[in-house]
Order: structure tokens, then C-alpha cells, then sequence
């Protein structure tokens, strides 16, 4: 039976705490171990933003990959980093890991991959650069007092969101469906999209319950 480690990496010291994000990535190694003939030896979790290529954690999940002769196993490709030239580093360093969302891909695809989830990382950085200056072209002031008032109105945005949620939610739970999983299932079953306009995943559905009772303590 082959060794693995498994490396998890969450961006918040929120995540890391409450286990948003995390309980998806183990659950994709756990699975991807029982059908594999892995032998779990350690699991090692970084809280850290995919855009710094220091990553201590990940250092000792490597040095300890090394000395047991381990396959390092991660989630998905871009929890390690949306950086290609960190991906070649870390391809270099001569550990076996495998991204359990595709675990048979080639150096070539991991590249290609790579470069992909870099390039997500620009278009957002993009984006965000392109409402702040959209928000200060409307008279609304940036620095600390400009990310209030935006912070505000997508407070209220959100709060408007959960409360046309609410009843769908509601419907689901009432139908016997009541685990976060599970409800996350049902939305994308049933094509309901976030606010954004995508798919729900388990910390998207998380969130929203907390909120819709939120709303309800408050109403």
C-alpha cells in the first residue's frame, strides 16, 4: 500500500477555523485514498493566500513526502498556487503529488492547468481593480471610508439575496433535505445560481443559511 500526504490549504484564518473549504478538500482526498489503495501517513493545513509562493507548511508536508517516500495529495491544482512558476518549482522538487480532481494528468496538463488558474488570478485582480475605479468615477471615496460604503451596499445586497433565497431554502429543508451537502446538491440539481450567477458550493450554502437566520433573529 502507497503512502500519501495530504496538504490542504485554506486563503483565511476564518476558513481555517470554521472549516469552510476545508471539509470539501478533505472529503476529495479521503474519497480519492479509498479507491486507490492509499495509506493516509499525515495531513498537513496552511492558511495562507494562493498568491504567496512561502508556504512553511508546505515545505514540511514535502520534507516529510521525502523521508517516507509519500505521494503528496492535494484537492485541486490551485490550492497549492495560481502561480505557474511555484507549480514548476514544486514539479522540480522530485515529490510525487497528485491533484486528486485529475489525478492522472501529465506534466504538460499540469502546466496547462497552471497557467489557467494563474490567469483566473489576473482576470480577478483585473476586476477588482476596474470596480474600485468604476466606484470612484460615481463619487464614492476610496481608502478605508471607500471600502465601507462598498462594503455596506454589498451587505444589503447580500441581505436582499438571502431573503429571496429563503423560501427556496426553506422548500428544500421542508422536502427532508437538510444537510449543507446536501441542500448544495439540490440547488445545482434544480439550477438556482449564487448571486454571481454560479454554482453553489457547501461554504456558498453555508453562508447563506447563516444569514437567512440572521435576517430572521433580526426581523
Amino acid at each position: 500500500m502507497r503512502k500519501a500526504v495530504a496538504y490542504y490549504r485554506v486563503s483565511t484564518e476564518r476558513q481555517g477555523h470554521s472549516g469552510l473549504g476545508l471539509e470539501a478538500q478533505k472529503k476529495s482526498v479521503t474519497d480519492f485514498i479509498k479507491v486507490n489503495d492509499y495509506l493516509l501517513d499525515k495531513e498537513f493545513i496552511e492558511i495562507e493566500s494562493g498568491k504567496k509562493a512561502s508556504r512553511p507548511i508546505l515545505a514540511k508536508a514535502l520534507r516529510r513526502c521525502k523521508a517516507t517516500n509519500a505521494t503528496l495529495l492535494i484537492a485541486k491544482l490551485d490550492r497549492l498556487a495560481r502561480n505557474v512558476k511555484f507549480i514548476s518549482t514544486l514539479m522540480e522538487s522530485r515529490v510525487d503529488f497528485k491533484a486528486v480532481d485529475n489525478p492522472y494528468a501529465e506534466d504538460l496538463i499540469i502546466h496547462i492547468m497552471a497557467a489557467f488558474a494563474q490567469h483566473e488570478r489576473v482576470q480577478i485582480s483585473k476586476r477588482t481593480t476596474a470596480a474600485l475605479r468604476a466606484a470612484k468615477a460615481r463619487g464614492v471615496k476610496l481608502g478605508k471610508h471607500g471600502r465601507d460604503v462598498l462594503s455596506k451596499k454589498n451587505h444589503r445586497e447580500a441581505d436582499c439575496f438571502a431573503e429571496k433565497m429563503k423560501p427556496i431554502i426553506e422548500q428544500i429543508q421542508t422536502n427532508g433535505i437538510r444537510t449543507i451537502r446536501g441542500i448544495t446538491g439540490e440547488l445545482n440539481r434544480l439550477k438556482v445560481t449564487t448571486y454571481r450567477n454560479k454554482k453553489w458550493h457547501p461554504n456558498t450554502v453555508h453562508n447563506l443559511i447563516k444569514r437567512i437566520k440572521r435576517l430572521n433573529i433580526k426581523n
